[in-house]
């Protein structure tokens, strides 16, 4: 009976001290007790995936460039994270990826928003953009605001599956009737040249760098283009990642912030072809207060 005592105190001692080894890893810990902030500096790469939009992101002779890119490389190697791999999706695919753990991060100038952040976590802002509107040559509708396509039944405009133009389309009153998709910007140009659409929307940088690569006379940008008065405008650019990855979120944001401080990020908007002033956002924009609503 004595040893039956025995052999059962030594096997509840096993699992008690099995159950406390256990723990040593965390939660949302690798094998080896690291979080994946650890095990990505340890490995040296981070895979992050962009949209192919400039001027945000966008391949030329072979390499990923673009200000998201550029913005994106420049903190991660300020982490110790010296080798970006940079991935092209649509626009689309970027949120369920990094949910799906395929990318590490997303960024491609994604616009903060409340219903965005219930499924990442987003960096601070990066960057701030209006809105562009590019039409057939002539603007023969006369369309210089989005309340110009509300207020004409006939007309169709053209939008890149996901953008948050969609929503600033429906808050203006344009009806979903008016509203085609596509999976890019090339292909919503394409739209309006073909004549199945009358316009096209999306960010003002991206509709500037879009009609210049173009180069067509079939399509002009308008430049008296009257900016929506909803709330998201003007839009605060930032990367995401998943819900469980705090820490490596929260190392971003500290590294981006001395990148931010340094110049460094303001240097690199205007190389990609923004304004260094105008298109940065300013200090007291966080995006805490870009998803309260604070700052629209």
């Amino acid at each position: 009976m004595k040893k039956l005592v025995k052999a059962l105190l030594f096997a509840a001692l096993v699992m008690v001290l099995a159950a406390c080894g256990n723990g040593d890893n965390g939660e949302g810990e690798g094998e080896n007790g690291e979080g994946r902030l650890a095990e990505l500096q340890e490995e040296g790469t981070v895979t992050v995936g962009f949209a192919n939009e400039a001027p945000y992101a966008y391949e030329e002779d072979g390499e990923l460039r673009g200000a998201a890119f550029d913005i994106a490389n420049a903190v991660f190697n300020e982490i110790g994270i010296d080798n970006v791999e940079g991935e092209l999706a649509d626009w689309g695919q970027l949120v369920p990826g990094v949910q799906a753990g395929q990318f590490d991060a997303v960024t491609a100038g994604m616009a903060i928003t409340p219903d965005r952040a219930e499924n990442v976590l987003f960096g601070e802002p990066e960057m701030m953009y209006g809105e562009g509107l590019v039409a057939e040559a002539g603007n023969p509708h006369d369309i210089y605001s989005f309340e110009d396509i509300a207020n004409n039944p006939d007309i169709t405009v053209i939008v890149m599956e996901g953008a948050t133009g969609v929503d600033f389309l429906r808050e203006s009153g344009v009806d979903d009737d008016q509203i085609e998709f596509a999976s890019s910007i090339p292909d919503t140009f394409a739209a309006v040249q073909a004549g199945r659409a009358d316009v096209t929307t999306g960010t003002e940088m991206t509709m500037r760098m879009a009609f210049e690569s173009a180069d067509t006379d079939d399509l002009e940008i308008v430049e008296d283009f009257e900016q929506p008065d909803v709330e998201g405008v003007p839009s605060y650019g930032a990367a995401a990642f998943s819900l469980e990855d705090e820490e490596l979120r929260d190392a971003y944001n500290e590294a981006l912030q001395e990148l931010k401080e340094d110049g460094t990020v303001q240097d690199l908007l205007e190389e990609n072809g923004f304004h260094p002033e105008t298109n940065f956002p300013p200090e007291e924009v966080t995006t805490d207060s870009v998803i309260s609503g604070e700052h629209y």
